[in-house]
């Protein structure tokens, strides 16, 4: 391709929830041609699996993430993001500590507000006593992403200048 591709890297804890789901809700609106090129890293990226239920829900969208490999955030992959996207406050935070870059929020860029789209963990502390719960909330955000989708191509000129 003879002009740059614009990258748009979505940045979670782990890189096999919410910015994994984000990448591929993402990637099927774009062609190779299009110029953008779409990914995801975690700011910790400890080596686990996907869950198999986030994988179910994904393979039911007709996304087999079973060759998904985790990467963790580095400098170069951050300089290489036209448009680095964190999916919650904190990721935000970490990623202005140290790396000293200002990033927008999943949120902000699809709806223009700066909130934040809480892991597991977060939004339920005790999730394992609750397995139903849990599940309802991941079907629940894996949904939001999905469907926030378009708006956030449809507001991507504001943040990429093509």
């Amino acid at each position: 391709m003879s002009r740059r591709m614009a990258s748009i890297l979505f940045i979670c804890t782990g890189n096999i929830f919410r910015s994994l789901v984000a990448e591929h809700a993402l990637k099927p609106y774009f062609g190779e041609q299009s110029g953008y090129l779409v990914s995801s890293a975690g700011i910790e990226a400890s080596p686990q699996a996907i869950h198999p239920f986030v994988r179910g829900l994904l393979l039911a969208k007709g996304v087999d993430v079973t060759a998904h490999v985790q990467r963790r955030l580095t400098q170069m992959l951050l300089d290489e993001a036209a448009l680095p996207v964190a999916m919650s406050l904190d990721h935000r935070d970490i990623i202005r500590r140290r790396f000293g870059r200002e990033i927008r929020l999943f949120n902000e860029v699809s709806y223009g507000r700066e909130s934040a789209i809480l892991d597991l963990h977060e939004a339920l502390p005790q999730w394992q006593e609750f397995p139903e719960a849990a599940k309802a909330y991941v079907t629940g955000i894996v949904e939001y992403i999905w469907t926030a989708i378009p708006s956030l191509v449809e507001r991507l000129p504001r943040y990429i200048v093509r």
